[in-house]
């Protein structure tokens, strides 16, 4: 099959009400059990109308702070701005505890009759690939990958534009000359964040130190803690992480540093969502530097709205990147001092207009 490359702007939808919490206490009450309707309970019938979608997550689980949840944070905002509710023919997510749980929860919901069915993440791609070709009728859209099929969307973003000026503030406010990066599977995706990083500090400190680690794991806190710890405690003083649910481990390290010395010199840059709260110590003090934001739930709600309104683009791939307002930076709410968010502001535009291009590759000497 031969796939269509472009970029897509991304559009705005105005939402009915307000977003729900993805990891909301009440919301956890209410989701568990209800990856499958109960037993001799009939499935609720769609109303006339309705374009109902749902998501299958990679392991990071529906509330990592990071891309699982800003998946379903689009999902969420599309069934609010329609009508819809969650559950049968309206809008619904699946959970996945580990690779093997792909193929079942994405046939799960084409048994349930969702409209368009989202596979979150680049691990999901094989399984995803199986399930359209057995489902010709059915509509997908595959996240972070390339699937097969002409019955599947694939969205990719550019991270490697959103992580070079990641990598420009974290160069730019370092005090020590040393920058970390945590990232997750060593796989294409997680490559780009690294590759644009290295590149962003690379053009305005040649000399910046940036120690690499992949854990390898997308889900282990724990994992993502102690490789903090190693760098902190070898002088690095802003770390970039691009590991899911794994990099709530240097939330918690950098936090932990901060509370016993005020006077450390300890950032996390976040990723694929705002992670502003995850550093938050309390009302003065905050270790969040800023985050790399990816618009996946955005994405979200331009394919479900172009399949509502019947212009599905089944078998193309589409590319987010600056240009097209898919990644970006978030506010470091002062954090980052203003002649520096220009000198950040003045390397977007480049990059934007295509004087910059970004490297999205990184070596086998570059991961170590």
């Amino acid at each position: 099959m031969n796939k269509r490359k472009f970029g897509l702007a991304l559009t705005s939808v105005v939402a009915a009400g307000a977003i729900l919490g993805a990891c909301g206490a009440k919301d956890k009450e209410e989701d568990k059990g209800k990856d499958e309707p109960a037993k001799g309970a009939e499935t609720t019938e769609k109303a006339d109308g309705n374009f109902s979608i749902a998501m299958v997550t990679d392991v990071g689980g529906i509330d990592d702070k990071s891309f699982n949840q800003s998946a379903w944070e689009g999902i969420q905002e599309f069934g609010k701005a329609n009508g819809l509710t969650k559950g049968d023919g309206g809008f619904d997510y699946l959970q996945s505890k580990g690779e093997a749980d792909f193929e079942p929860n994405l046939n799960k919901l084409v048994r349930r009759d969702f409209d368009l069915i989202f596979g979150v993440g680049f691990i999901m791609a094989d399984a995803l690939t199986d399930l359209a070709a057995q489902n010709p009728e059915s509509h997908f859209v595959q996240i972070d990958a390339e699937a097969e099929g002409d019955n599947v969307v694939n969205v990719l973003f550019k991270e490697q534009e959103g992580s070079f000026l990641a990598g420009v503030a974290a160069a730019k406010m370092s005090k020590s000359g040393k920058i970390g990066f945590v990232g997750g599977m060593d796989i294409p995706v997680i490559n780009r964040f690294h590759a644009g990083y290295v590149a962003g500090a690379k053009a305005v400190n040649p000399d910046i130190e940036v120690q690499i680690k992949y854990t390898g794991a997308f889900d282990k806190a724990d994992l993502g803690k102690l490789t903090a710890n190693s760098m902190y405690s070898s002088g690095v003083d802003v770390i970039f992480h691009a590991a899911g649910g794994t990099g709530n481990g240097v939330f918690s390290e950098a936090k932990e540093r901060k509370k016993k010395d005020p006077n450390a010199d300890v950032w996390v840059i976040g990723v694929d969502a705002d992670q502003y709260e995850e550093g938050k110590i309390d009302d003065k003090t905050n270790v969040t530097l800023t985050s790399m934001l990816k618009s996946v739930d955005k994405a979200v709600v331009d394919l479900a709205n172009q399949g509502k309104e019947g212009e599905f683009p089944g078998g193309e791939t589409l590319i987010y990147g600056l240009k097209e307002d898919g990644v970006k930076l978030a506010d470091s709410r002062g954090a980052i001092p203003e002649d520096i968010n220009k000198i950040i502001a003045e390397y977007a535009e480049k990059i934007a207009n295509g004087e910059i291009e970004v490297p999205a590759d990184v070596t086998a000497k570059d991961k170590k």
